[in-house]
């Protein structure tokens, strides 16, 4: 979903690793921006906007490695869009595309779209997809295996003329329809440190001819969505299949103001990992959470609050703003922290939020929080972690709680805000997520083999682009839906939302 940015935004300098060979497969690369704004002027009423209509959204084995340059920042007051550049089609023709990790399909605007803007307040260049116009194009009928996983989904139904199609709803009321297409998707590819930019593979990705609401809007227009979801028809399920690409992912965002980052089709590899299995059959990342402890104290929380079920559950998502926790477990969290720094920061209630106004330092006054998962994995999150600082009142700082209550009732989301600052590591194929404290400005290693064996260590870079450091010119109503960073398929547990 495309996203309206509020006045001051800029595209960050971009900072990334470069995805190093192993055992002598290449790696390749694309890059990824994010727009952000820079200043701490959002309030957090904008911030759960944003996350309301993005939770609203209907969400073998291989020895390379696929990097996405990060740009940007995920401070939540720098509230930003992770897109990416694509290639598509013989010639080939660049794309931007929004980073999805919930939804399941790449989709660009088609040459024959109604609706779709014709230009972005992102100061970048729209294009459309012209089937006819590339020499490798095919559209995918509707007996074809793909398409048939689509179906199991909710993604793929079957038009007249027996070509496979698809129709998304937005949160908000906007939407996208359109037919899939089989092409090129064109990478780099790195063998030592040697780039080949003529790599390709074929994949199954959405042409749309129609688009309404928000995705017309050109302020906050990209041209289309990069879905990283577990099922079939995912670019990363399609890579894997074909022996192109590991069965996981793995990123590591700043959460300084500098911003960037990394994220990889591939697994980050660092000692300090710890890994939680993943809840099998559900449409997003969900994890088991026991218990959550402040200051070492396990809270006053039913564990069956945790619970994943058809209405709850605890989701690992970097598409979600700020934290949310399950409304049984909103208010002992709340409380906990209260407590702890009574005799060092005076309460105060702002913007609906429980906040503190202080003149020490967070990271002497305020708790260690740590949340506890299957497996024995620990999520341990410092003041800077749980905390947004909201302005100030007579001159001294106020900070505010970040996690919200959850409006299902039920769902905890785990979202930038936690995130942030961390490797987190998606191994699909082992049915496990990881993660780890890190700081993000720094390379990583890398292992395209999911047990780990065979690192290599990748070598920061800068990625050049015309959109670096230029300011973006949104409308005055634009701060409203500018948190809409990435969209999820829309399960049965969050129908409600």
């Amino acid at each position: 979903m495309a996203a309206i940015f509020p006045a001051g935004v800029v595209i960050a300098a971009v900072l990334l690793p470069v995805a190093v060979v192993l055992c002598g497969f290449p790696a390749t690369t694309m890059t990824l921006e994010r727009a952000f704004p820079t200043n701490h002027g959002v309030q957090m009423s904008k911030l759960r906007a944003r996350d309301t209509i993005r939770h609203g959204r209907a969400l073998r084995s291989s020895d390379v490695v696929i990097d996405f340059p990060v740009g940007g920042t995920v401070n939540p007051y720098l509230v930003g869009l992770y897109f990416t550049r694509v290639q598509l089609g013989s010639p080939p023709r660049e794309f931007y595309v929004q980073l999805d990790t919930g939804s399941d399909v790449l989709w660009v605007s088609c040459s024959s779209c109604s609706g779709c803007p014709q230009s972005s307040g992102l100061k970048i260049q729209l294009n459309s997809f012209d089937p006819g116009s590339s020499s490798t194009a095919s559209f995918v009928s509707c007996s074809d295996q793909i398409c048939s996983s689509g179906f199991q989904t909710a993604d793929s139904s079957c038009s007249a003329q027996n070509q496979c199609i698809y129709k998304f709803q937005y949160g908000d009321g906007s939407g996208t329809s359109g037919n899939y297409v089989k092409d090129l998707l064109y990478f780099d590819t790195i063998v030592g440190e040697s780039v080949d930019a003529n790599s390709s593979a074929s994949i199954v990705f959405g042409c749309s001819t129609s688009a309404t609401g928000a995705l017309v809007k050109s302020d906050r227009a990209v041209d289309g969505i990069f879905g990283f979801g577990q099922q079939e028809m995912s670019v990363i399920s399609q890579l894997s299949s074909q022996g192109i690409a590991p069965k996981a992912f793995s990123h590591c965002l700043r959460g300084d103001d500098v911003g960037g980052g990394i994220l990889v089709l591939g697994e980050i590899v660092d000692p300090n990992i710890v890994y939680s299995p993943l809840v099998p059959s559900q449409p997003h990342y969900n994890l088991n959470l026991h218990n959550i402890t402040v200051n070492g104290q396990t809270l006053p929380i039913d564990p069956a609050v945790f619970t994943t079920s058809g209405s709850q559950g605890t989701i690992v998502d970097s598409g979600t703003t700020l934290a949310y926790l399950a409304t049984d477990a909103y208010d002992p969290f709340i409380n906990a922290i209260t407590n702890s720094v009574s005799q060092y920061a005076s309460p105060v209630v702002a913007d609906g939020n429980q906040c503190f106004s202080t003149t020490s330092s967070i990271a002497e006054i305020f708790p260690e929080v740590s949340f506890n998962f299957a497996g024995g994995a620990s999520m341990v999150l410092g003041p800077e972690e749980y905390l947004l600082q909201q302005g100030s009142v007579g001159g001294t700082a106020l900070w505010c709680i970040g996690f919200q209550k959850s409006q299902s009732n039920d769902i905890t989301i785990l979202g930038d805000l936690v995130l942030k600052d961390k490797i987190v590591v998606y191994d699909l194929a082992g049915q496990r997520i990881g993660w780890a404290n890190y700081d993000c400005s720094m390379s990583v290693n890398v292992s395209a083999n999911t047990n780990g064996s065979g690192s290599v260590n990748t070598k920061p870079r800068y990625v050049s682009s015309s959109l670096r450091n230029e300011p973006l010119k949104p409308t005055s109503t634009a701060i409203v839906m500018c948190f809409l960073i990435l969209i999820v398929k829309l399960p049965a547990f969050l129908a409600n939302i």
